[in-house]
């Protein structure tokens, strides 16, 4: 299986290069979106507890870290995926904030206690489907006033309990930050 990398482009571990296995359905979130993404929620996340769900390359929970959060909780289901994301854990230092689970993220999530985290990055398979459901797990356990990201082949509609607070496209990738109301 050959690989990859991805580069995280904040924070820390800025210009750091990470493997990443090529795997069929594999696409790690674009320097260029997450670097929009984090310009929107702030290059300092000091403090945060952050959920990774459907963690993949761990682009985006990598990121997260590497820019202060004080928990980030990478879940992927596919095992090999997994291994990589604890190995590449250990490639940095400082990485004690990471936690890696091989789990089903919709399965780990409802065993979650509710308003545990501050963000939630969501980039479900594209063609699961699971986005609606993905988007009411994590809204049950974001903070009021905490943000949930998800990352689509289509434009996605704020679930009830939700408001878009930004948006943008990247070719046929969409993303969109939402915010828990309450």
């Amino acid at each position: 299986m050959t690989h990859h990398e991805v580069r995280i482009i904040g924070g820390r571990w800025k210009r750091s290069k990470l493997p990443v296995l090529d795997k069929p359905g594999l696409r790690p979130t674009p320097d260029r979106v997450r670097e929009t993404v984090f310009n929107w929620l702030g290059q300092d996340l000091t403090g945060w507890r952050v959920l990774d769900a459907f963690a993949g390359s761990g682009a985006l929970g990598f990121e997260a870290a590497s820019r202060g959060a004080a928990e980030v909780q990478l879940v992927e289901r596919d095992a090999q995926l997994a291994k990589q994301l604890a190995q590449n854990k250990a490639r940095l230092q400082d990485s004690e904030a990471l936690r890696v689970d091989c789990a089903d993220a919709l399965a780990w999530i409802a065993r979650c206690a509710p308003d545990r985290f501050d963000l939630v990055l969501l980039d479900p398979p594209f063609g699961a489907d699971l986005f609606d459901a993905a988007l009411a797990a994590a809204l049950r356990v974001v903070v009021p006033q905490g943000f949930v990201y998800l990352e689509s082949d289509r434009e996605i509609a704020p679930p009830a309990g939700a408001e878009a607070w930004r948006a943008g496209r990247a070719g046929a990738v969409h993303y969109a930050v939402f915010r828990r109301l309450g």
